[in-house]
């Protein structure tokens, strides 16, 4: 697999806007090891290996411990994950998948119950921020190194 264009090459400009999201989420008040399992959990979805390798690395980084990194694929079924973070997770799923129906009812109050509604508009942007480099990376092809 090789690299079809490097958009950061191509279109400095546009990577300097993704970099400027990127740096209002670093101040959020989300906490970054979750922050690393949402980008995670859209990445798997997404299918993007680039992006699933990263923040696998970087939910470790945070302290996530491993068992938790290998049972995002299947949170709802795993006990390890907080009603807290299987929410952030819910909102993860569905605002990815947006087309199968959007974000439930059920789903944006339960959010409401573990987050301050400038969290949860937070994540609404975190998770556009990882739907937007996942398609740039499959799209693009671009790949970690073995």
């Amino acid at each position: 697999m090789k690299n079809r264009i490097v958009i950061g090459q191509l279109e400095p400009k546009a990577y300097e806007a993704m970099m400027a999201m990127e740096k209002y989420l670093s101040a959020s008040t989300l906490e970054v090891g979750l922050t690393e399992l949402i980008r995670l959990r859209a990445s798997q979805i997404n299918g993007c290996a680039y992006c699933i390798e990263m923040h696998s690395k970087g939910a470790l980084k945070e302290g996530e411990p491993q068992n938790k990194v290998f049972a995002i694929s299947a949170w709802w079924e795993s006990p390890l994950f907080s009603e807290k973070e299987k929410s952030a997770f819910a909102m993860t799923d569905e605002i990815t998948q947006i087309s199968k129906g959007g974000v439930s009812d059920t789903t944006f109050e339960t959010a409401r119950n573990h987050f301050s509604e400038n969290e949860i508009a937070q994540m609404i942007m975190l998770i556009g921020l990882i739907n937007t480099w996942n398609r740039i990376a499959v799209s693009t092809h671009m790949f970690h190194p073995k």
